[in-house]
């Protein structure tokens, strides 16, 4: 009997759409799965049975019915990353880092472990250096769209051992999405060692938050400013995915508005509790940002979005003590004109959006050594991820004019978009706060470019602070940036009356 191409451990939905993906690509694939019952069921279903599929009871099993050199993926939850180097490098509650240890032990020099779950960055970076000592070959892959993805085509995003990425890429590039005029262009390429693949994934992610909050927002503004009911958002949304907003969370949102509840015959969307929930990913990102000291405010604003919407209680007895705007009367505008503003300032956020993700990524790329392609990237996001869209070819084409762009608000196409939206954003960001509608992440957007536009800001009263109640110091204009000083604040200053 001949061997399987690749073996697949975690027989939950993405994994088993990822099976069926790769046999329809023409690759044979071993399956396990701990509740080894599961793997039986698999095997038996309709959409299983009578393929190129094996069912393993064992780990052992599964690399035996292998062929070298061995690949095999994991579909498992990851835990909290390690916090820390200092601590153990495997902990025995991390569910990836058992199965590695059990792995180690079967494999053979040359063989590879893909973690293909949504995995902390750090992770995938210590369990790279730590496969490689034994002699293995290690793959941390993004893996972007969901359930359907999986089956149809998904975005992968790898990174690990560069020697690995020749053994798996037949497989990859031929389950992942394809764009392009011929639908030829696979959304997967190599994307850098080590943890790279992993942290463009959390990237990915993040931006997802933000544009969601962003798509949220807007959405928000159109009931409560204008009024508009779930057929006429339907309609707006329709419009807009029609133009340079064109994208899989605009067709999404979209159709939401057209769904209705078969409990009360109304439309599902408003009898859903507005509690939005969160896997980590996002947070990830925020976190990694304050520690580089990336201004990635936008998915900082959506996960703090959702962390309030979680306060339901807390909201329903606010709103009966805390005040808003005093009641204006409807809205007397043009109702066109405002929709065509609320898309603007949707569009210029988003460009906010991922210019503060590319940011992010171009200085843990600096600080992790990685050489990321930047065009590269957006292409692996035209498909089968979450947020793919047609604006993320202009970022290829940014990237593509410029491969040193610092942030993407600079290229010619999105400074001038940014530069035309302008009145418009500002006009919404005017008119949310006279009526008091929340849109921290439209407004976020707008402080970003307003404070990434100004040549000064008022750090220098800051840094004063900082220097009169610590002593941190500070730099002067007049003098070279690489000379500290210090002010007697309490002497010089003026004495109070």
């Amino acid at each position: 009997m001949s061997k399987c191409s690749i073996g697949l451990m975690g027989l939950a939905v993405m994994g088993q759409n990822l099976v069926l993906n790769m046999e329809d690509h023409g690759f044979s694939v071993a399956v396990f799965n701990r509740t080894t019952s599961k793997v039986d069921e698999f095997c038996a279903s309709p959409q299983a049975k009578g393929r190129n599929i094996v069912g393993c009871h064992s780990l052992k099993e599964l690399v035996e019915n292998l062929e070298r050199p061995r690949k095999v993926m994991l579909m498992i939850q990851s835990k909290d990353p390690v916090p820390a180097p200092e601590v153990a490098l495997y902990p025995k509650n991390a569910a990836v880092d058992a199965v590695i240890e059990e792995l180690i032990p079967l494999l053979e020099p040359g063989d590879v472990i893909i973690d293909g779950g949504n995995t902390h960055y750090r992770d995938t970076d210590r369990r790279t250096r730590y496969v490689e000592s034994k002699g293995l070959l290690y793959i941390g892959t993004g893996v972007s769209g969901g359930e359907e993805g999986a089956r149809l085509g998904p975005s992968l995003m790898p990174g690990g051992s560069p020697e690995a990425w020749p053994l798996v890429k037949e497989i990859f590039q031929a389950i992942s999405a394809k764009v392009g005029p011929n639908h030829d262009i696979p959304c997967c390429e190599w994307v850098g060692p080590r943890g790279a693949g992993h942290y463009v994934k959390m990237v990915h992610n993040g931006i997802e938050y933000g544009d969601m909050q962003l798509i949220c927002e807007a959405y928000w503004l159109l009931k409560n400013v204008l009024g508009l009911n779930n057929d006429e958002l339907y309609n707006v949304f329709a419009q807009w995915n029609k133009g340079n907003l064109d994208s899989y969370l605009i067709e999404i949102t979209r159709d939401i508005f057209s769904v209705k509840d078969e409990k009360t015959g109304g439309f599902l969307v408003d009898f859903i509790l507005d509690t939005a929930g969160a896997k980590g990913t996002g947070k990830w990102m925020s976190q990694l940002a304050l520690d580089l000291g990336a201004p990635s405010t936008l998915v900082t604003e959506a996960v703090y979005a959702r962390a309030l919407s979680a306060q339901k209680k807390a909201r329903v007895d606010a709103a009966k003590v805390l005040a808003g705007p005093a009641q204006l009367p409807p809205f007397e505008g043009c109702k066109e004109e405002f929709i065509e503003s609320v898309r603007k300032a949707l569009y210029a956020s988003k460009i906010c959006s991922y210019a503060q993700g590319y940011v992010q990524m171009q200085m843990a790329a600096a600080a992790d050594g990685w050489d990321l392609n930047y065009g590269q990237i957006a292409l692996l996001w035209r498909g089968g991820c979450i947020i793919r869209a047609v604006f993320l070819q202009r970022i290829k084409e940014a990237f593509d004019k410029n491969p040193a762009l610092g942030n993407l608000l600079l290229d010619d196409y999105f400074c001038s978009e940014v530069t035309q939206a302008q009145a418009a954003w500002r006009n919404v960001v005017k008119t949310a706060v006279e009526r008091g509608v929340p849109v921290p992440a439209i407004s976020g957007a707008l402080a970003y470019y307003d404070g990434y536009r100004s040549a000064t800001l008022p750090a220098n009263l800051l840094q004063a602070q900082r220097d009169y109640f610590g002593a941190h110091t500070f730099r002067r204009i007049d003098e070279p940036e690489d000379q500290a000083f210090h002010a007697e604040w309490i002497q010089l200053r003026k004495k109070p009356e």
